[in-house]
């Protein structure tokens, strides 16, 4: 990125986390910016979808307060499909004619019906954690920016933090994982065994079927198996059941590591007291003492004009919302100044792809996208709940890329569009 790109990136993340003006003009008066947002909210994942589509609404409502980017007022449109594919289909159909060109769909399944439509269109897909992993992949990708790590980098950066705990030695570790029995679940293990072939640690698995509500017999094989740790690929009221699983056969809670899917809900379901010592590995820094997220309190809902619930606001999924949207709302600008309006896929994508070093501010780990990267690097942290907050282990790091791009390349060589 060109030093007056760096610049204005980190003049747009402190605009965001000030409250300062990203432009003089009046938002109201120039045709807007519209991102498609259909999402599930109606069944699957309405433990994080409604938290989404409200973070993107308060930030476009925050920046289109201070002047919109150029003078042109970011529009969040939320639609619901219900997780079914084809009603997602529908759905970027309709907005597509309605000239909407940058869309997200959080969820996988969903995810995957659309991409194909997407790429033959050459419309911007943002699919930051669902959807298909070797999508990062930008050199067959053009189109899809998975901003963030993929489940597979998530994983492989969950063993690196468990080496680290066995001081690099892993000839006597055994590792549990622990997963929901369907894609989402399923999508780790490949290289979880590559991992473990390469670094000679033992690799057993846990199916659990859905929707994770009976693990009796998983953890009463972990009990026998006796593994150092676990990761965990469950979902919302699935920690909730392992915790409980966890006590009954005295397996410790700070050896379960859980995926970035453990929210404060979930916390507060398992009790807070009951909870210490609990990891997760996360994409996105959690709590209130995130600038933007202070200045969300501070602002929108401090005036009542938030787009939903201020409990949200206090709970990581409302924090990945925004950096899905603080990122994408970036790579808006970035087009806009160096392109000019109107603003296009074309130009949106070649603004995506310049994104460097971008956190917003503290939001996440630093993205740096590239032509060949769309996921910006794959970094992750992991942090430990002490009882009251949420407490970082490590510093944001990326390991194994390289046998984690050797399976996205072998799976995305394999990708084709009709």
């Amino acid at each position: 990125m060109k030093a007056k790109q760096i610049i204005n990136a980190a003049a747009l993340s402190v605009a965001l986390a000030a409250g300062g003006a990203v432009t003089t003009a009046q938002a109201q008066s120039d045709e807007p910016i519209r991102f498609g947002l259909c999402f599930d909210l109606s069944k699957s994942y309405t433990f994080i979808s409604p938290q989404v589509a409200q973070a993107a609404q308060d930030l476009a409502m925050h920046v289109n307060a201070s002047g919109g980017i150029d003078g042109h007022p970011i529009e969040m449109v939320v639609k619901d499909h219900g997780n079914e594919p084809q009603r997602g289909v529908e759905c970027y159909e309709q907005l597509k004619r309605d000239g909407v060109f940058i869309f997200n769909f959080l969820s996988t399944p969903v995810t995957n019906a659309v991409l194909p439509r997407v790429m033959k269109d050459e419309n911007i897909l943002m699919q930051s954690f669902v959807g298909r992993g070797d999508a990062v992949d930008g050199e067959v990708f053009e189109w899809v920016f998975p901003i963030g790590p993929t489940y597979w980098q998530q994983a492989a950066n969950d063993i690196a933090y468990i080496k680290s705990q066995f001081e690099g030695d892993f000839s006597d570790a055994k590792i549990g994982f622990i997963y929901l029995d369907y894609p989402f679940g399923q999508e780790p293990i490949e290289i979880l065994k590559t991992l473990a072939e390469k670094e000679g640690f033992e690799l057993e698995l846990y199916p659990v079927p859905l929707p994770g509500s009976d693990q009796a017999g998983a953890w009463s094989k972990i009990r026998r198996d006796k593994p150092d740790y676990v990761i965990s690929w469950l979902l919302a009221g699935g920690h909730v059941v392992a915790s409980k699983e966890m006590r009954r056969n005295r397996f410790p809670i700070d050896r379960y590591l859980s995926s970035n899917w453990l929210n404060e809900v979930d916390i507060a379901n398992i009790g807070a007291e009951e909870a210490t010592g609990i990891l997760r590995g996360t994409n996105v820094a959690g709590g209130q003492e995130v600038p933007i997220v202070k200045t969300m309190l501070d602002t929108i809902y401090a005036e009542g004009k938030g787009s939903g619930p201020e409990s949200s606001v206090r709970d990581v999924y409302y924090n990945t919302g925004l950096a899905i949207y603080s990122s994408g709302i970036e790579a808006a600008r970035i087009a806009v100044e160096n392109d000019g309006w109107p603003l296009t896929p074309e130009s949106m994508k070649a603004a995506y792809e310049s994104l460097s070093g971008y956190d917003g501010n503290g939001l996440m780990a630093p993205l740096t996208v590239t032509g060949e990267d769309h996921g910006g690097g794959g970094k992750t942290r992991i942090e430990q709940w002490d009882g009251e907050t949420w407490v970082p282990l490590t510093d944001w790091s990326a390991d194994y890329l390289d046998v984690v791009w050797e399976v996205i390349e072998e799976s995305s060589s394999k990708f084709t569009v009709d």
